[in-house]
């Protein structure tokens, strides 16, 4: 292995958190494929170092040692071969666009009115957690069919099992600096299997349409289900990546719209320009920053860099999102830029399953929103802050509006 440099060898995790961007710039800039000694991994941090890995036939999917320890085995995010077809065949069927345009429409809009209505005659809010979060987390546990569990308990599960993701520091020696830091993450999760294992007695007798039942029966011989601890890594992996990425994404698009006043105003105007505003703002700022990686069985070299066999390498697809080789001024929100695909959903056949899904669910969120409160400004004086690198997005985004 490659002697490490200082500068990368001292960076924290609570730096990353906190803002990721400088470290990653420099990475870019000096190396862009670069072990990284805190996070125990690998990072390819430039679009094409991103693309050239998630694409590469020796690469399959693997979880970094935190996100195995948060979610099990197997979950779809780290498994390859058959397993991996198996979890993508169950989860992918309904997530294709011919099915989710079948209801998206009906299930997402009456969530989001429901939310505008509850706060509509406050005058102000905060939208991360009285509107965004709200959408995405009721959006996505309706669909997997966890709609007897209210809002502030989903939301409740992701934030959980984020932080025990991303407890991701290793010492010297390679284990967990922070042990405990899963212990919350840990009793999020019997919270969840004491909901979901009464649900899933009942799917296996009484299948229904929720995705959670089709996960159980399709594609089995007939009278045969799929174990639900099979399920459960993948699961956890949905009330976390699936559960918080519609939100932040709509919240990290106001955010930079807020940025720019002119272009906000021109998406009240004109909400067919919600699509691109939405593009852009998850590439501005990367629901899941840094949260996949890739793993080779065997010594490989990349670009003059060799990876020993089995070593993770992190795709760090926010930092991909702001590569200069790729954009120009990529720190600026700005929704007119040439059009060209970002990598928020990741690439190769490990992308993101609800890419058009989580889409559809921003921007029914914020055409309910906009429409509702043409004149929603930013909490005077308010200065964004965003957290995470992991997952990423604002922490509060307080509004206001003329009632």
């Amino acid at each position: 292995m490659q002697e490490t440099p200082q500068w990368i060898a001292e960076v924290s995790m609570e730096e990353l958190e906190r803002n990721p961007y400088p470290f990653y710039k420099r990475l870019r800039n000096e190396a862009p494929l670069a072990f990284v000694p805190v996070l125990g991994a690998y990072v390819a941090s430039t679009r094409r170092m991103c693309e050239e890995i998630a694409h590469h036939p020796m690469f399959g999917g693997v979880i970094t040692k935190a996100g195995g320890r948060t979610f099990g085995h197997p979950a779809v995010i780290g498994v390859n071969g058959d397993i991996h077809e198996d979890l993508r065949s169950m989860v992918d069927p309904a997530l294709q666009p011919s099915e989710v345009d079948r209801w998206v429409e009906d299930m997402v809009r009456p969530i989001a009115q429901r939310y505008v209505t509850e706060i509509e005659m406050n005058g102000s809010a905060d939208l991360m957690a009285e509107y965004c979060e709200k959408v995405s987390v009721r959006a996505v546990g309706n669909l997997l069919g966890l709609a007897s569990v209210d809002e502030s308990t989903l939301r409740d599960w992701f934030h959980r099992l984020s932080r025990s993701f991303t407890n991701a520091a290793l010492n010297e020696n390679g284990e967990f600096a922070n042990p405990r830091g899963f212990d919350d993450g840990d009793a999020a999760k019997a919270e969840i299997r004491a909901v979901v294992d009464p649900l899933i007695d009942q799917w296996i007798e009484h299948p229904d349409d929720s995705a959670m039942s089709h996960w159980l029966h399709d594609g089995m011989p007939e009278g045969q289900t799929r174990d639900r601890e099979y399920l459960y890594p993948t699961l956890f992996v949905f009330l976390l990546g699936a559960l918080q990425e519609p939100g932040h994404a709509m919240g990290s698009t106001l955010a930079g719209l807020f940025s720019r006043p002119e272009q906000l105003e021109a998406v009240i105007d004109e909400p067919a320009l919600l699509p691109r505003a939405i593009a852009e703002g998850m590439r501005w700022t990367s629901p899941i920053w840094s949260a996949t990686a890739r793993i080779c069985e065997e010594d490989i070299e990349i670009d003059g860099v060799l990876i020993p066999a089995n070593t993770p390498v992190m795709m760090s697809y926010g930092s991909a999102n702001h590569d200069t080789n790729a954009y120009n001024a990529p720190s600026e929100y700005d929704l007119r830029r040439p059009p060209l695909p970002h990598l928020a959903f990741g690439a190769g056949n490990h992308a993101c399953a609800g890419i058009y899904f989580a889409n559809h669910v921003c921007r029914i969120g914020l055409e309910e929103l906009l429409d509702t409160f043409p004149n929603l400004e930013l909490k005077p004086d308010y200065e964004i802050d965003f957290w995470g690198w992991g997952f990423r997005g604002p922490t509060e985004l307080p509004v206001v509006w003329e009632v």
